[in-house]
Formats: structure tokens, C-alpha cells, sequence
């Protein structure tokens, strides 16, 4: 068992240079953090390959940045084009908005600073931790600073940093659905599962061998219940 938890370790942390660099880009998008913590974490975790793993994060980091912008700048090109396409058939165009929109175009994406969202961001401060701090908050109200950012940081703080959790889901329906309960449905299958679910969370325990009379009688009730004449076979 031990062997096994090793070999699952080592899959995920035993080659530093083999890791998954998404697992380090929630803390750069951490205002609190930023590189700051995470060059100060790797050097601690990781001695001298700290720094090769840092630059390989920044690439990553920037690379995932160009993603998201040249995505962006390309919805904006399309809706634009099509936009002097329609005025142009109607021989309607307005050289003045044409530029006009073409300035806020190339502005929104960055063509005319000489740094992106990216390197504005980290050349900023960290923000002050406190106990009540709200990352995806803090994103949300500087959207309009860091609009490619904030969808960056939307997506990737959403990932749910394990799959421990889905994982006991399947393997909670693998006991229940078993080689010699095969037949049972799928809505069968989900009501016997969050049931189990249920009787876990009761804060006192459940005897189904002291309420086995109870629950015979209860079935014999449903039956008789389900014997009696209903109002559509009226």
C-alpha cells in the first residue's frame, strides 16, 4: 500500500521539470502572491532547480497570456470586419467611426503599449492578505484593468485542485452497481447512492436491524396503498 502511494507521489512530484506547470499559475494569479511567493516556495521546495522551474512557469504563464489575447483580439478583427462589410455594401461609410473603432480595436489589444496586462500586473504591488480576501472578487472589480486576465483567472481558479472528489463518486457507484446487481437503473443506481450519502451525514446512527419491523410494516402500508383504486381509474 505504501509502494503504491510512492509511485502515485512520484507520478505528480518526483521530477520537478516533469510538472504539471498549471499547478503553480493559480498562485501567480494570486494579487497576494504573484511570482513573489511562488519563486520564494520553489527555491524552499526545490533547492537549485527552483529557478529553472520558475522560468519555465513565467514561459508557460506567458504563453497561456498570448492564448487568451490572440483569441480575444480575434473576435474583435471578425466583428469589426463584418461591420465594414455591411456598411460598405450600402456605400453608407463613415470614415470617422472606421477609425475610430479601429484605435479602441488596436488599444484593447494591447498593440499600442509597450507592456501587456501580463507585465502590468506583475510589476504591481501584492495586495495585502486578510483573512476574508476574495480572489475571484478581486478579479471581478479589476476586469476592466486586466479583461484578459480576469477570463484567465476565471477558468483556471475554477479547476478543482484534486479529483479525489469525482473519484469517490465512481467508485461509490461501483459498490453499488456490482457484477450481481447489473439490471438496477441509473435512476436506481442515483437514489441508492445519495441515500447512502444521506444516512452518513444523520448525526445519529442509523439500525436497520432495530427498525427492520417498522420498515416491513411501512411496505406493507405502500402495497395496500398501491392495491386501492386511484382517481384515474375513476
Amino acid at each position: 500500500m505504501a509502494t503504491n502511494m510512492k509511485k502515485k507521489f512520484e507520478k505528480y512530484w518526483g521530477d520537478p521539470t516533469k510538472m504539471n506547470k498549471m499547478l503553480f499559475i493559480p498562485c501567480v494569479l494570486d494579487p497576494r502572491h504573484k511570482f513573489t511567493t511562488l519563486s520564494f516556495a520553489l527555491k524552499k521546495m526545490f533547492g537549485d532547480n527552483g529557478a529553472t522551474i520558475e522560468k519555465d512557469v513565467r514561459e508557460y504563464m506567458k504563453s497561456l497570456f498570448n492564448e487568451y489575447s490572440s483569441s480575444a483580439s480575434k473576435d474583435k478583427c471578425g466583428k469589426l470586419s463584418s461591420e465594414v462589410e455591411a456598411s460598405s455594401s450600402s456605400y453608407m461609410v463613415d470614415i470617422g467611426d472606421f477609425y475610430e473603432e479601429l484605435s479602441r480595436h488596436t488599444s484593447g489589444s494591447g498593440a499600442g503599449n509597450s507592456k501587456s496586462e501580463l507585465d502590468k500586473y506583475l510589476a504591481e504591488d501584492t495586495e495585502v492578505g486578510t483573512s476574508d480576501f476574495n480572489v475571484l472578487l478581486w478579479w471581478k472589480y479589476n476586469s476592466a484593468r486586466f479583461p484578459f486576465l480576469s477570463e484567465m483567472a476565471r477558468d483556471i481558479l475554477a479547476i478543482p485542485i484534486s479529483s479525489v472528489a469525482s473519484e469517490c463518486a465512481f467508485s461509490t457507484g461501483g459498490r453499488v452497481l456490482d457484477s450481481f446487481r447489473s439490471s438496477l437503473t441509473s435512476k436506481l443506481v442515483e437514489a441508492l447512492v445519495c441515500l447512502q450519502d444521506w444516512l452518513r451525514s444523520e448525526s445519529q446512527p442509523i439500525s436497520i436491524e432495530e427498525d427492520l419491523d417498522s420498515l416491513e410494516q411501512l411496505e406493507q402500508d405502500l402495497a395496500k396503498v398501491g392495491k386501492e383504486p386511484s382517481i384515474d381509474d375513476i
